[in-house]
């Protein structure tokens, strides 16, 4: 009876010793796969852009073109600024629904300076690019100082930029006429330069810089640190010494300043300045829709600026590739709301599987 009861002890602790060892590897599969994408998030949006691209170029192969693929890089110029400032924001466990008017009302800035008041265009352009981040530390006072809702705040403040944008510009445009006789410095980041056979825009220069250094003090510096501590756990952040109310000031403030080099770059894309130029009223939901695809987790402190900047190729290869291929311009919208949700999906599992 003995080594009866040894024998079904023995076989039934190695029966729970396998199901461990099975529960333990399962696991583990998907503890390693959660940590890749914890520790990569640009990688889902890689993979996707990768996809697209070969894709797009299957159905068409002036896709793959030099030409194309400069095109793409060139559409998406003011966009990916205006998502670094959206990708700062959201870091921090907040939103920024004003960074298309901030950036529309500093272009008028500029313009208005120089053409209205005589201003020297590159006294005006700082001047703009000033403009912008007050408007960014406006937002940073209110969310930081008065607690106000980030989401609140900002849908008050884009409402009162864009009205100040169409007032004090009388809904007056500055055509690309006057701007090349009197303030061409305005339309530098339209300005173009060959590499090849690529045809390249000082702006997609402005932006790679923007989106490397960005990259760098996210990483690499202690404030970089504090923004992700801000957004994953304010009150841990604070006890760390952190000073919450500085950070948030400093983020949107320099947000506001992307903004504000988004509407210069917005100048030379366009060729004029228009209080009426469709970022105003979109490029908000442009930027949040770069940063959601670019895996930024929008409750805060997890992603990169690359994925960001993959985010936006993402959604300047999807417009491209269906417009090559001939289809209706509302598939980008919906391919580009089945990415978005399924986006915030993985961010989901992938806080699910960390509690």
């Amino acid at each position: 009876m003995a080594q009866t009861d040894d024998y079904e002890a023995s076989t039934r602790g190695g029966k729970a010793d396998q199901l461990a060892e099975f529960e333990d590897t399962h696991k583990g599969l998907l503890g390693h796969l959660h940590n890749i994408l914890h520790q990569a998030p640009a990688l889902v949006p890689l993979i996707v852009l990768v996809l697209a691209v070969i894709i797009f170029g299957l159905l068409n192969d002036n896709f793959w073109r030099v030409s194309t693929l400069s095109l793409i890089f060139q559409q998406i110029g003011i966009v990916g600024i205006l998502g670094i400032a959206q990708a700062l924001v959201i870091l921090t466990a907040g939103i920024d629904l004003s960074v298309g008017a901030i950036a529309v009302l500093s272009s008028v800035i500029m313009g208005q300076f120089t053409f209205r008041y005589g201003i020297p265009p590159p006294v005006a352009i700082a001047c703009g690019l000033a403009a912008g981040g007050l408007m960014g530390s406006l937002n940073g006072i209110l969310v930081a100082k008065l607690r106000i809702p980030p989401f609140i705040t900002t849908l008050g403040t884009w409402q009162i930029f864009l009205a100040a944008n169409y007032i004090y510009s009388a809904n007056e445009t500055i055509r690309s006429q006057e701007l090349d006789a009197q303030a061409p410095q305005l339309k530098f980041w339209g300005s173009t330069f060959n590499v090849g056979d690529a045809r390249v825009t000082y702006g997609v220069v402005l932006l790679l810089a923007l989106v490397a250094i960005m990259a760098y003090v996210l990483r690499q510096t202690a404030w970089g640190r504090h923004v992700y501590a801000v957004g994953d756990d304010e009150e841990a952040a604070q006890l760390s010494g952190v000073n919450r109310s500085r950070q948030l000031i400093q983020v949107y403030t320099l947000a506001g300043f992307f903004c504000a080099l988004a509407g210069w770059v917005m100048i030379g894309r366009f060729g004029s300045v228009s209080p009426s130029a469709s970022t105003g009223q979109l490029g908000n939901i442009q930027a949040i829709t770069a940063v959601v695809i670019g895996g930024i987790s929008l409750f805060g402190g997890r992603g990169t600026i690359i994925g960001m900047f993959l985010g936006a190729l993402i959604v300047g290869a999807f417009e491209m590739g269906l417009r090559l291929a001939g289809a209706d311009a509302q598939w980008t919208f919906l391919l580009i709301g089945i990415l978005i949700i399924a986006a915030v999906a993985v961010d989901q599992w992938i806080r699910k599987v960390s509690a």
